[in-house]
């Protein structure tokens, strides 16, 4: 598609999810074309109270550790004990997961618990991970919400969980990957839009403009940049 079809010209702009190998493309054709963003390996990032049921936390977990050998999953607790329940069960799912083959890989390489001392050190924990996904089994779901800010997709409450957003939900799934949430969100219309900007100056303008701007460039040693600016001054001034 970058260097275009037989009758399909080339394209300006790649976008899509895709495996490694896509994302390579991708890397190596930017500046060719545009790209959306550079997606995966898969992330899931789960906050949990003790409101939390343990076996679904550890089932989410291992839904998203089946993508890939290196899958990133993170779970931030609120108690050292729910912790330890969330770990127990994962385990016991783990062993009978059909294809724990990639799902243990992946938890026992990138899997990652912590414990927060409070819900603010929770939201601050998931924000420098900046998880492509995140979801929230806890109590008051609004307080989380309202002060989140690194996360490509937020799944809201134990009732929605990432497959629905990878299979059927219908929101955007193209997701920011590896703390690129810390300063770009997914796939939206705005990736299609082009911004530009224009400039005109009225004769008057030109000679003020003119002044400063060859000042400017004389102190930067820039004096053919200079002289255009010199040229204007002088010729709008007679």
């Amino acid at each position: 598609m970058a260097y275009g079809m037989d009758v399909v010209p080339p394209a300006d702009m790649l976008c899509g999810a895709g495996n490694k190998y896509v994302a390579e493309a991708k890397r190596q054709l930017f500046g060719q074309c545009g790209i959306d963003l550079l997606a995966g390996p898969t992330e899931i990032g789960i906050i949990a109270d003790d409101s939390a049921d343990p076996s679904l936390v550890a089932c989410d977990l291992l839904g998203q550790a089946e993508h890939d050998p290196n899958s990133g999953q993170l779970l931030v607790c609120l108690s050292e004990s729910f912790a330890r329940k969330t770990l127990d069960e994962l385990n016991k799912q783990l062993a009978v997961l059909p294809t724990k083959e990639i799902a243990a890989i992946s938890w026992n390489d990138n899997g990652k618990i912590y414990i927060a001392d409070d819900r603010d050190e929770a939201i601050s924990i998931s924000d420098d991970y900046a998880p492509e996904h995140l979801e929230l089994h806890v109590k008051d779901t609004d307080y989380y919400f309202n002060r989140l800010t690194n996360y490509g997709s937020l799944f809201i409450g134990e009732e929605t969980t990432v497959a629905y957003g990878d299979k059927s939900i219908g929101t955007n799934h193209i997701l920011p990957t590896s703390r690129s949430a810390r300063y770009t969100g997914g796939v939206w219309v705005g990736k299609f839009l082009k911004t530009v900007t224009y400039q005109k100056m009225t004769p008057q303008a030109s000679i003020e403009m003119g002044k400063v701007t060859a000042r400017q460039c004389e102190v930067e040693r820039m004096l053919a940049h200079a002289i255009t600016a010199t040229v204007r001054t002088e010729r709008y001034s007679k």
